[in-house]
C-alpha cells in the first residue's frame, strides 16, 4: 500500500527537479542576454568614439541587418555615417530612426543636422520646426542659428547663436560660425571680436584664425593679430592677409605680404609663390 505513495513522492521530486532545471536554464539565458546587451553597449561606444569611421559604419550596417528592431543600432549607423562624412546616407539613416515609436526629439535634431550637412536646408528647417520648443539644447540652437543665417534672418540668427554659446562649455566652433555670419554681412569689427573669442576658447582652431585675418583685412588692418600660431600658420595667415589686401586694391602691400609669407614658411610655399607670380604678371601687363 505504500508503493503508490512512494511512487507519487518520487514523481513529484522528478517534476520538481525538472522545474528547477528549466528555471535555471531560463535564468542562465537571461543572464547571457543581459551580458550581451552590456557588451553591445560597450562596443557601440567604442565604435562611435575611437574606431575608424568607415569601420564603424560597416559594424552598424551589419548590426542593423541582424537586428533591425534595435533602435540603438540605427542611431549608431546615423552617427557613424556623419563621422565618415557621408551626409546623404546619414540623413537616410536618421530618417529611419525617427520612424521608431520610441524615437526622441533629439533624434529629429540629429536628422536636421544630417540634412544640413547634405545641403537640404529646407527639409532640415521643416524637421526642426517639428521639434517642441521645450527642447533647449546646444545642438538645437546651433542648427536654428545656421538656418536663420541661410534665410538672412539676422536678428533670429544672433539670438540663436547667443543662446547656443551659453549652452556649451566648448563654444569655439559656434563663435566661429557666428563670426563668419557677421563677416558675410559686412560687420567686420564684430566679426573680428567673435573670432578672437573663438580663438581664446580654442587656440588650435585655425579656421577662426584665418577668418579673423579676413575680417582685419576687410578693415585694411594688415598686421597679424597677437594670437598663438605656429610658423607654418603664420605664413598661411600672411598669405590670406596678402590676398585680402589685393582685393582691397592695396597691391603693393599685398606683394610685400606675399614675400613675407614665402620667407616665413619653413618649406617651399607653392601657393604664395604662385600668387606672387600672378600678381607680378598682372602688374607688368
Amino acid at each position: 500500500m505504500r508503493h503508490p505513495i512512494l511512487f507519487g513522492l518520487c514523481l513529484s521530486a522528478v517534476f520538481a527537479v525538472s522545474a528547477c532545471e528549466k528555471a535555471g536554464d531560463a535564468d542562465v539565458k537571461r543572464a547571457i542576454k543581459d551580458v550581451n546587451v552590456i557588451d553591445d553597449a560597450n562596443l557601440n561606444d567604442i565604435m562611435l568614439t575611437v574606431a575608424d569611421p568607415n569601420e564603424a559604419v560597416s559594424y552598424f550596417q551589419k548590426a542593423v541587418k541582424q537586428d533591425p528592431k534595435r533602435l540603438e543600432f540605427h542611431r549608431g549607423l546615423g552617427k557613424s555615417l556623419v563621422r565618415a562624412k557621408r551626409p546623404t546616407e546619414a540623413a537616410a539613416a536618421w530618417a529611419k530612426v525617427v520612424t521608431f515609436s520610441d524615437s526622441t526629439s533629439e533624434d529629429r535634431v540629429d536628422l536636421a543636422d544630417a540634412l544640413i550637412r547634405a545641403g537640404d536646408w529646407d527639409k532640415a528647417e521643416g524637421v526642426l520646426d517639428s521639434v517642441p520648443p521645450t527642447l533647449e539644447t546646444y545642438k538645437r540652437y546651433r542648427l536654428e542659428a545656421m538656418i536663420a543665417d541661410s534665410n538672412k534672418e539676422w536678428k533670429r540668427a544672433d539670438s540663436f547663436y547667443e543662446t547656443a554659446v551659453g549652452l556649451t562649455t566648448r563654444p569655439a566652433g559656434v563663435l566661429n560660425n557666428w563670426g563668419f555670419s557677421k563677416l558675410t554681412r559686412g560687420d567686420y569689427s564684430d566679426a573680428e571680436r567673435l573670432f578672437a573669442q573663438a580663438i581664446k576658447n580654442d587656440t588650435k582652431l585655425f579656421t577662426a584664425k584665418n577668418n579673423m585675418v579676413l575680417a582685419r583685412g576687410a578693415q585694411r588692418k594688415y598686421d597679424l593679430p597677437v594670437i598663438e600660431m605656429t610658423q607654418i600658420e603664420r605664413a598661411q595667415l600672411l598669405h590670406t592677409m596678402a590676398l585680402s589686401a589685393v582685393k582691397q586694391g592695396d597691391v603693393t602691400t599685398g606683394k610685400g605680404l606675399l614675400t613675407e609669407a614665402i620667407d616665413t614658411h619653413p618649406q617651399h610655399f607653392e601657393a604664395a609663390v604662385r600668387s606672387l607670380r600672378a600678381l607680378e604678371n598682372n602688374v607688368s601687363n
